[in-house]
């Protein structure tokens, strides 16, 4: 799974990356936030009327079926994974037409090692581009919904798609996100390509580096950047 994510965005980085107007969008205010959690709200990048749109929206989501207000749904939706993506109720009917792409700095995952004392915490590792990249893109979808307690108005949610890890993701987790080159933009958001796009990045697309735990605690406030400063491991 993929729950935690950095994300210290600079538009001129986005609108080169998706082509789109270097002016920014008029409320663009989008501090740097180093714990990016679900439920938060989350940059994205859509298509309508076959051009690219930057848009804010609901880190897990919240499908139109849902009736009740946002705090009563408790699913774990902030992640779809490529082996259900199809068949899941709440992804099946809007993986192909509802698609976007969610920019990120880089992401969190945590080792449990083998062997591990009772008690011991994961280590948390932090993965960014290895090219340098500031910007590292991953493959989303959402959905839309209306919110009765705030007059029926319609809220966008996001869900990262994650699949099986490579080889150098595989020594820290079992999971990763599905990460998307700039040649691939097009056809995920537009639907033309399928599951096919759906697999693990290529070995040398990523660094890792391991950080302090306190990224293990969502409550950590996403203000301080030394949450993703490497650490020295103990022997």
């Amino acid at each position: 799974m993929c729950g935690r994510y950095c994300s210290d965005l600079r538009w001129s980085d986005i609108a080169k990356l998706y082509d789109l107007s270097m002016e920014g969008p008029p409320h663009w205010n989008f501090e740097p936030n180093y714990n990016v959690c679900p439920t938060q709200t989350v940059a994205t990048i859509v298509q309508r009327d076959g051009r690219r749109a930057f848009e804010l929206m609901r880190w897990g989501i919240i499908p139109l079926s849902h009736r009740g207000p946002a705090k009563d749904w408790k699913f774990a939706t902030f992640n779809a994974r490529t082996e259900t993506i199809e068949t899941l109720r709440t992804f099946r009917g809007i993986w192909r037409r509802n698609r976007c792409l969610i920019p990120v700095s880089g992401y969190f995952e945590w080792h449990h090692r083998d062997g591990a004392a009772k008690g011991e915490k994961p280590q948390p590792y932090y993965f960014t581009a290895r090219d340098g990249s500031p910007i590292v893109t991953v493959a989303g979808i959402w959905d839309r919904w209306n919110d009765p307690e705030n007059g029926g108005k319609e809220l966008h949610s996001c869900a990262m798609v994650i699949t099986e890890p490579n080889a150098f993701v595989r020594e820290v987790h079992d999971r990763m996100p599905v990460l998307l080159r700039p040649d691939q933009f097009s056809a995920w958001l537009d639907g033309s390509a399928g599951k096919e796009m759906l697999v693990p990045a290529a070995e040398d697309m990523l660094n890792k580096v391991p950080v302090s735990q306190r990224i293990n605690s969502s409550r950590t406030p996403g203000d301080d950047p030394t949450l993703i400063q490497p650490v020295a491991l103990a022997a």
